[in-house]
């Protein structure tokens, strides 16, 4: 007799839906009979430079001793990140991306009858991360695209555990200032952690955001998400860390899969650390393509939400869906973000001139015909 292994699973991960990621160039390919050379994927948030040549140097070099472990510390890349970020080593947390820091907070200190709280349009990895350990995910309703952190204050109880913010935000690209940030700061409960995730950090320069390590030292409660997948250019590799007080470090290192970080993740990342040309460059490439992109869209006559990361999310004014197959079959790989309650919205990835291009002329072509 065989089993309904849906139903044995736990009643939370049930109830999910497997994460849907963008659409591989590869299978696009497949399903419309394209030349794969033709696609323009702009879909993932990926960094269109391709990774640093300091990077691929490390990978080539630690290529030959793959036989054996990565280091399970990772102490060079924790020493690195702890003298480029101002903290100890020990408050270092790697990640197999940084989606594993933000699975490694719900396994450590979520569990049935607590909960966590995130805003409406956010990471659609808070929501998987806090349902899968059994515990209740509070939604609290966006302010203009963007998190109202008073409201999530507000639904912050006893048994809240766990905040996620996340600034800038995905997919919407919306932001919060330093002012914002320390007053949320200064009333979140000590007995609940916040993780704010700044996955897009390193495309922000100026005052308007603020740097979440600037509050660490005064906020015992608080985790700062990062991860080498954007900026950096090492999204196949896989590494992310967080950081806290020694004290958070030391839990989430307890539930933390041994090795979970590769070699050729480790030492790309460090060589990574180590190019601020490459940073610069792709700090330049998506200033210059996000300007390309606003234009494209004003010419449409189309809307978007302001943006502070390496993507951007642009208004059909209508369901989203049939132009987005339609994209597809020009050979034009983009995100729909219907599940983040944006029927409306397309989120598009910054690329390389031409591949905006590409996308405009596509988007102006399909919205004409469909």
């Amino acid at each position: 007799m065989n089993s309904d292994f849906l139903a044995l699973a736990q009643p939370g991960v049930q109830k999910l839906s497997p994460y849907v990621p963008g659409k591989p160039v590869d299978e696009l390919a497949r399903e419309l009979d394209l030349d794969p050379a033709t696609i323009v994927k702009l879909a993932s948030n990926e960094n269109p430079l391709g990774p640093s040549p300091k990077a691929l140097a490390a990978i080539r070099e630690a290529v030959a001793e793959l036989t054996r472990y990565p280091d399970g510390n990772g102490f060079a890349l924790k020493s690195l990140l702890a003298a480029r970020c101002g903290v100890r080593a020990n408050q270092v947390t790697l990640g197999n991306g940084s989606n594993d820091i933000l699975e490694l907070v719900a396994r450590a200190y979520l569990a049935p009858g607590l909960n966590a709280v995130f805003s409406e349009h956010a990471f659609a990895v808070y929501p998987i991360a806090t349902q899968a350990v059994g515990a209740e995910g509070r939604v609290v309703p966006a302010k203009d695209w963007g998190h109202d952190l008073d409201a999530m204050l507000a639904a912050i109880d006893a048994n809240t555990r766990v905040v996620f913010i996340a600034n800038p935000n995905n997919p919407t690209g919306t932001w919060f200032g330093p002012a914002a940030l320390a007053d949320f700061l200064a009333c979140v409960p000590g007995h609940v952690l916040v993780v704010l995730d700044e996955a897009y950090i390193e495309y922000a320069e100026g005052g308007e955001m603020p740097d979440g390590l600037d509050y660490l030292a005064g906020h015992p409660n608080l985790l700062v998400s990062r991860t080498f997948s954007k900026a950096y250019g090492l999204a196949a590799l896989r590494v992310g860390y967080g950081l806290s007080s020694a004290a958070i470090a030391d839990v989430l290192n307890r539930v933390r899969q041994p090795f979970n970080v590769n070699s050729l993740a480790l030492a790309a990342a460090c060589a990574a650390l180590e190019d601020a040309d490459y940073l610069a460059q792709s700090r330049q490439l998506n200033d210059a393509g996000m300007a390309q992109l606003e234009e494209g869209f004003r010419q449409l006559g189309l809307s978007w939400i302001p943006s502070k990361g390496n993507f951007i999310a642009v208004d059909l004014g209508r369901e989203s869906a049939p132009l987005f197959q339609a994209l597809l079959r020009e050979g034009v790989i983009v995100r729909p973000v219907a599940s983040y309650g944006m029927p409306t919205y397309l989120r598009i990835s910054i690329g390389l001139p031409a591949e905006n291009a590409r996308f405009l002329e596509a988007l102006s072509k399909v919205l004409a015909s469909v």
